[in-house]
């Protein structure tokens, strides 16, 4: 029963005896039995400042002690002997999740769960209680069990604060008084005084296993029951005794001694041929005193699931169960004995054996594990600790020079996470003093920064260009897993062309054998049969008709994916032949072969991230769940870490499964492992291994602090995992497994809405593009900040953002989590709720919590609301926004978050770490404020528009201010850079909204915050700081607005004249239309503070215009609309810019290739421009002056310009940094974001002017992910649609053109491209390009029909059945497709009608065929075909059909007419060359 009062309470601490901070609280108490009267009396809390502590209601003494054990063993704990007296204190926050099962009988008449028959703690202390458990196996809940057995615990409590007390003090006596009684009543019970032994050990001999073949003799001092079955599992006959029973020396083995006296163990070690004696747990002293060694009490002693141990001899690590308080001396150990195990951590001794004689020492394995040194019960015990596969020293030589292969453009699937992988690898191999080259084309990261690696080629990876590098650098070692799939497929194709052997570059970590058994189905499917798992069912077809027959074998509803793909690309559910057949045909354009899966939707999905040296050391350091059942990818899902509604018994056995399959892989470095787990049973299947980074290694880092990649590259050279250092602590081992005191929520980012007709229904295919990661004590208040990260406007778990749907809870969307909340709000039960979603009921309840305690908040307003209320909405995730709360109210209450520190070692051990997050579920900080520091705010989700560029900048502002200052960050990206704890002096790990930034601003108070360098996300909070005193560095808010406020900019502009394009303020519709009609359409609405274009549409007609004007309202609501006049058919300019109190310093110009009207983010940059005169650079450059003056911008800003008949017009400017710096910066050698934080940080530096480059040519192009997105329509305009972006360098356009193109994926047509032109005006300019160009027109061109499907209609009735476009479509028979539509100038599509433009450009991107579709992207690519010396020759089609080079035009006969209103189709064939 518990009950929550304000009270007083004492923890009365022996070694503390300051009563100076006793405070009032809030607390739970837990109550034995339902009669105890209930006497409120104050009484004292003992120095844990405003701690909440359990307590009974009869005195409890013991002593205080903390386990990093984990959630998931509670049960287990509780019921270890090993816990007698001690109030047990569990670090990680929540409790009790999987609740307490039936106490039944198992193997040999053991309890199946527990390790004894009662509960040994005397006290339980922990975080929170899960009051709802959810399991299969769940009987009871924690606390109807603790009160059943009388045992008072405590929740509400800072455990990470307590274990730190105990950490400092060591070991405490304590003790829990009852209200009213005095402390000094009550003496200090030291359970080292009592006979501890004589109270746990059974009172009579007990036989278990009485068919045993041979004899073991237990002395039960506190034996487990796990410890018992592991005896009778090999076979044994266990007869255990009581602690006081005479010992036979005739009995075959005495495995556990105990407290029995000394005098009777002697006896029988001391004879000349003992018996086998195994000493665990207490034999550890005992029988290192028998033999005269001695033991001393550690200060508070090795606990927990996770403790790291060296095996003497072998120097393996084997992660061990512990709880013990005393050590042996191994100095004092008599000659022929000698150390057996050493704790990695605090080196301690954890064993000891006899040279000669049958004689050892260890510490238990505890139910259910871990289990690493069970092979401690068996008799061949070097064979299981003896590695024989190990690296030898004299033939193992460390490379000088290493390759490190990227990931490219950014795209879904295969994002930013591979940036901070591969930054991580070259930091750890120059840490060795190694030459790092780095290929990747992907100018806007952190990695291709030129003080990172030695060298960076921006270039395409794939074989061809791989190839070249290694022939100029002549590498020794190669990693091929720190780039996603795309740097794993070059690595395979390199390894089979046998490149990497001919240049003897040798694979570092996993070898390519090991990537390929991960990577080939049907092989992956047999190496696991070798070891007896069991993969999902599923069979690997090379066609279309093995898919159709697997499937009929295994049983439809069947999931299809791609081998060798990434993210899910070309995956789905087939609920019958037809589905199937689409979904396969489409997967053959990706992937030679596609996997046919059994159908597990609804299981648990469940993933661990596993780390191996090659000398065989292994642990598993995160396992995450998905809160979305299986069928939905990881990467669309929400996702835990740790897992919450797993059980000891299933965490360690997937755990011990990882490692067993990862160790018969022979992977070395960092992998990750996906199961599909019963949620009704302990039936298990693993779906995939991936034998590299990705995507959950990243989050995984950042959600335990475990540098994985960091690490990865270490053992990648050979290094044994236990001499790495743990670079939290820098005093503990790196071969740990890290213990959580907090959960981590990753919710995924998508921007479907910028497209039209994409499903918004989520599966397995993944189509989101970012992700956030929130830090909490709670999963409530992680769950809640991560939503709000996802999306700035959200304020929660927010119930009016979509109504309720119960097909949409059936059939998951985007925003599927937001119809929960409806569905909680609208009074559906978590039982219906879990029958709709399959989503655990532990996470329901939890999501019911939220939604209940909205409910109570709903009967309060401001003035009426209890402190004790707010604090609860606090500690439950809500924002101020949410519960109506003024900030001074807040603050006048106390109610303030504490900062918690993330050390991977929960509290265990000191760690000197700056990774830090904010909670309300504490009572005082992990570190103190006494230093001044600048504050750098980065980007937070990476999503259209704001990606790694942004990350690039703000790593460079701080990089640059680390120079002179200290440094803190602030963001929320498990991707990016910037969140690597070792990037800046401090790093909040939080939300970046005006509440979170204002509380880290008032508790650090730093020098000043700089907004710029994150791009749009930052600048949005800038005048809510400004108006709470915050000291914003560089531009002020005010002229922030100016820029950002679009009315505020268009008058400016208007005021020191320089010309934009005619423009009004929306007041209403009706005055927009008129505007519209006076200047002309198309117009452009443009909404005020968005990034990447969001809400800005071209309107053509005035219901056009109605529609977007409500769209950019909804987006723009606190700022104005503005309506201009859009120019079409202009040239675009970008200028990135620096300036120091509205004196511009450096300026970079760059033109799009593109005409006006394809966003920045999705158009072709090239710099320095080559198509710009002099006079109009001249004049570009007096408007970005005289704007830099007007804003008085101090920093940087970025300005976009239209030219057309000789003259320019502005229409847009950002003070603050945009998408194109990392690429002018690297292009033209100057590094804008460090010259730009010089200027802010007021320093003297020297103006640049305009950067006109060192002789190369830049071009960046964009990276699109529309395979990712099923019928979205390829078309270009005003709002952003591209993933991410690549560039190259050349001696011209031409050059880096082709390169960039490359690096997209694109590839050099070899034989037939298919011309779709929808406009006369293109024609005649393509024409016109073509004639320009060395095309050899040999024929006149004659256009006959083509049509696009087959069709009999009356109207073709007469005429030949011809194959169709679609045909060719679907047989891959084009090598490129170019595709002109009638529109092609911002706009996008409101017509539902599908065009067969659309439908052209769609199966070229669904049947992975190139595809460009702006004609001066044509233009430039034909000039680049004139620099290859391929030749196009166009021959006419003969009436019989002989001849297959031909030109086909759809729908329409030619006329003399120059009006053409259909699109024409031409199938150009390229001949050999």
């Amino acid at each position: 029963m518990l009950i929550k009062w304000e009270i007083l309470v004492i923890i009365a601490l022996s070694s503390l005896s300051d009563r100076s901070d006793y405070k009032r609280l809030h607390i739970y108490l837990y109550f034995p039995t339902a009669t105890t009267e209930i006497v409120l009396i104050s009484v004292n809390v003992g120095c844990l400042n405003n701690e909440t502590v359990y307590y009974e209601l009869k005195e409890k003494t013991g002593y205080l002690r903390y386990s990093t054990r984990g959630w998931w063993d509670t049960p287990e704990a509780l019921t270890d002997p090993s816990y007698r007296c001690q109030l047990l204190t569990l670090t990680y926050p929540l409790v009790g999740n999987y609740g307490v099962p039936k106490d039944e009988k198992g193997e040999f008449g053991l309890s199946k769960w527990f390790e004894s028959y009662k509960i040994h703690a005397a006290a339980l202390i922990i975080g929170e209680l899960s009051e709802s458990p959810s399991h299969w196996s769940s009987a009871k809940s924690l606390d109807q069990w603790l009160k059943e057995q009388g045992i008072p615990g405590l929740q509400g409590v800072d455990t990470r604060c307590l274990t730190k007390k105990i950490r400092e003090k060591g070991t405490m006596l304590g003790k829990l008084i009852v209200d009213g009684t005095p402390e000094e009543s009550i003496p200090f019970d030291n359970p080292d005084k009592r006979n501890l032994v004589q109270e746990v050990s059974m009172k009579e001999p007990n036989v278990f296993n009485p068919s045993g073949s041979f004899r073991i003799t237990v002395v039960d001092c506190g034996i487990k029951y796990n410890q018992i079955r592991c005896l009778a599992q090999r076979g044994a006959r266990v007869t255990v005794v009581p602690w006081n029973h005479p010992l036979d020396t005739a009995v075959e083995l005495i495995p556990l001694l105990s407290v029995a006296t000394i005098n009777n163990v002697r006896k029988v070690v001391s004879v000349d041929q003992p018996k086998p004696v195994f000493g665990i747990c207490l034999g550890h002293q005992l029988l290192s005193l028998v033999i005269g060694a001695k033991t001393y009490k550690m200060k508070y002693g090795n606990r927990g699931h996770n403790q790291p141990c060296i095996h003497n001899g072998t120097e393996r690590c084997f992660i061990t169960s512990q709880n013990h308080g005393f050590a042996v001396d191994p100095d004092t150990l008599p000659k022929d004995w000698d150390v057996l195990f050493t704790n990695a951590n605090d080196h301690t001794n954890e064993g000891i054996v006899h040279n000669t004689k049958p004689l050892v020492q260890f510490h238990p394995e505890h139910m259910a594990g871990p289990t690493d040194l069970v092979s401690l019960f068996d008799q061949r015990l070097m064979d299981h600790l003896t590695f024989t596969g190990s690296p030898k020293a004299e033939g193992h030589v460390r490379p000088k020079k290493v390759l490190i292969l990227g990931s490219g453009g950014l795209s879904i699937g295969q994002a930013g996470e591979f940036d901070y992988s591969g930054s991580q690898a070259i930091k750890a191999l120059k840490e060795e003093n190694i030459q790092t080259v780095l290929i990747n084309p992907n100018i806007a990261t952190v990695q291709t920064s030129k003080d990172l690696a030695d060298k960076v080629y921006f270039l395409p990876i794939t074989a061809e260009y791989v190839t070249q590098v290694i022939k100029n650098e002549r590498p020794d070692g190669v990693l091929l897993t720190f780039g996603g799939q795309t740097a794993l497929n070059c690595g395979v194709e390199l390894t089979k062309l046998g490149i990497l052997e001919k240049y003897k570059v040798q694979v570092l970590g996993t070898p390519v054998s090991s990537i390929e058994m991960t990577e080939d189905r049907k092989i992956f499917v047999e190496k696991m049969e070798e070891i007896n798992e069991h993969v999902a069912p599923s069979e690997a077809a090379l066609s279309v008709e093995q898919a159709v027959a697997a499937a009929e074998r295994l049983g439809y509803p069947v999931l299809v994916r791609s081998a060798f793909a990434l993210g899910g690309l070309g995956s789905g559910f087939a609920n019958n032949r037809e589905e199937l057949t689409s979904l396969v045909t489409a997967a053959f354009a990706h992937t030679s072969q596609v996997l046919v899966d059994k159908s597990l939707k609804g299981w648990k999905e469940i993933e661990y991230e596993v780390v191996r040296d090659a000398y065989d050391n292994c642990v598993t350091v995160c396992n995450m769940e998905n809160i979305d059942p299986l069928g939905i990818h990881t990467g669309e899902s929400i996702v835990v870490a740790p897992s919450q509604t797993l059980n000891d018994r299933e965490y360690n056995m997937l755990r011990n499964t990882a490692i067993k399959v990862i160790r018969h892989l022979g992977i070395v470095g960092e992998c990750n492992i996906q199961y599909a787990l019963n949620p009704e049973s302990e039936q298990y299947y693993i779906i995939e291994v991936n034998a590299r980074l990705s995507r959950s290694s990243a989050l995984a880092s950042k959600a335990t602090g475990y540098p994985l990649a960091y690490v990865a590259a270490k053992l990648g050279l050979g290094i044994p995992l236990p001499l790495l250092k743990n670079s939290v602590t820098n005093s503990t081992t790196a071969n740990f497994e890290p213990s959580l005191d907090y959960c981590v929520v990753k919710v995924p980012r998508w921007d479907l809405s910028k497209f039209l007709r994409v499903s918004t229904k989520i599966g397995s295919s993944m189509k989101s593009v970012g992700e956030v990661m929130a830090i909490g004590r709670s999963f409530e208040e992680a769950f809640q900040k991560a939503l709000r990260m996802v999306d700035e406007n959200c304020v929660g778990f927010d119930h009016t953002i979509k109504p309720v749907s119960e097909k949409e809870l059936q059939t998951p969307t985007d925003k599927r989590i937001f119809v929960l909340a409806a569905a909680f709000k609208a009074g559906y039960t978590v039982e219906k709720l879990y029958e709709l979603t399959k989503i655990d009921r532990w996470f329901l309840h939890k999501m019911k919590n939220i939604a209940d305690h909205e409910l109570l908040l709903e009967t309060y307003n401001q003035s009426t609301m209890p402190p004790e209320v707010m604090l609860k909405a606090k500690q439950l995730g809500f924002s101020d926004k949410q519960i109506l709360a003024v900030r001074k109210l807040r603050h006048d209450w106390s109610i303030l978050p504490v900062v918690k520190q993330i050390d991977t070692v929960a509290a265990e051990w000191p760690a000197y770490t700056n990774y830090l997050y904010l909670t309300y579920h504490g009572t005082e900080d992990d570190l103190s404020f006494n230093d001044q520091h600048v504050m750098v705010i980065g980007s937070g989700v990476y999503r259209i528009g704001s990606s790694v560029e942004f990350d690039w900048c703000a790593v460079g502002s701080s990089n640059h201010l680390q120079m002179g200052y200290k440094t803190i960050m602030v963001n929320y990206n498990p991707e990016t850079v910037s969140t690597d704890y070792d990037m800046c002096d401090r790093l909040y790990f939080d939300e970046i909204s005006f509440e979170v930034v204002m509380d880290i601003y008032e508790r650090e108070n730093p020098e000043g915050v700089i907004l710029s360098m994150g791009g749009q996300l930052p600048n949005n909070i800038a005048m809510s700081l400004h108006r709470q005193q915050c000291h914003i560095l560089g531009t002020s808010p005010e002229f922030i607005d100016s820029a950002e406020n679009r009315f505020k900019f268009s008058r400016m502009l208007d005021t020191i004249g320089i010309s934009q394009p005619q423009w009004k303020e929306l007041s209403d519709t009706e005055s927009a239309v008129k505007f519209c009609e006076t200047v002309g359409y198309p117009c452009l609405v443009r909404p005020s503070y968005v990034l990447s274009g969001a809400a800005m549409n071209v309107a053509y007609s005035d219901s056009d215009l109605e529609k977007y004007l409500s769209n950019a309202v909804a987006v723009s609501k606190e700022h104005p609309v503005v309506i201009s006049k859009f120019i079409q058919e202009a040239k675009e300019i970008d200028v990135d810019a620096v300036a120091c109190d509205g004196v511009v310093m450096g300026i970079a110009i760059s033109e799009h290739v593109e005409n006006a009207g394809v966003h920045s983010g999705d158009a072709t940059l090239v710099t320095p421009p080559q198509d710009l005169n002099q006079k109009t650079i001249e004049r570009i450059m007096q408007i970005v002056h005289a704007i830099g003056q007007e804003l008085q911008v101090t920093g940087p800003f970025n300005l976009q310009l239209i030219a057309k008949d000789d003259q320019l017009k502005v229409i847009e400017c950002n003070v603050r940094v945009s998408r194109s710096f990392p690429f002018v910066s690297k292009t033209l050698g100057v590094d804008l974001v460090a010259l730009a934080t010089q200027y802010i940080m007021g320093e003297d530096v020297e103006p640049v002017g305009l950067m006109k480059g060192k002789g190369i040519v830049g071009v960046k192009v964009p990276q699109f992910s529309f395979s990712r997105l099923a019928g979205a329509d390829v078309v270009l305009g005003v709002e952003m649609t591209s993933t991410g972006e690549v560039a190259c360098f050349g001696e011209n356009r031409y050059e880096a053109y082709l390169k960039a193109m490359l690096s997209t994926g694109f590839k050099i047509p070899k034989k037939n491209i298919l011309l779709s032109i929808g406009s006369y005006k293109s024609e005649l300019l393509l024409f016109k390009i073509l004639s320009l160009s060395f095309f050899c027109l040999l024929v006149q061109v004659t256009a006959i029909d083509w049509p696009f499907e087959e069709y009999d209609s009356d109207e073709c009735a007469t005429k030949e059945k011809q194959r169709s476009i679609m045909n060719y479509l679907e047989e891959n028979h084009f090598d490129l497709v170019i595709n002109l539509s009638m529109r092609n100038s911002g706009g996008r599509r409101l017509s539902s009608f599908v065009t067969k433009g659309y439908r052209t450009r769609r199966m070229a991107i669904d049947y992975s065929v190139p595809l460009i579709i702006d004609i001066k992207c044509t233009k430039l690519f034909v000039q680049v075909r004139d620099l290859t010396n391929f030749h196009f020759k166009l021959k006419k089609i003969n009436s019989d059909g002989t001849v297959f080079v031909y030109i086909f035009e759809l729908e329409l006969c030619r006329q003399t007419s120059t009006k053409i209103l259909g699109e024409v189709f031409w199938f150009l064939i390229e001949s050999q060359v």
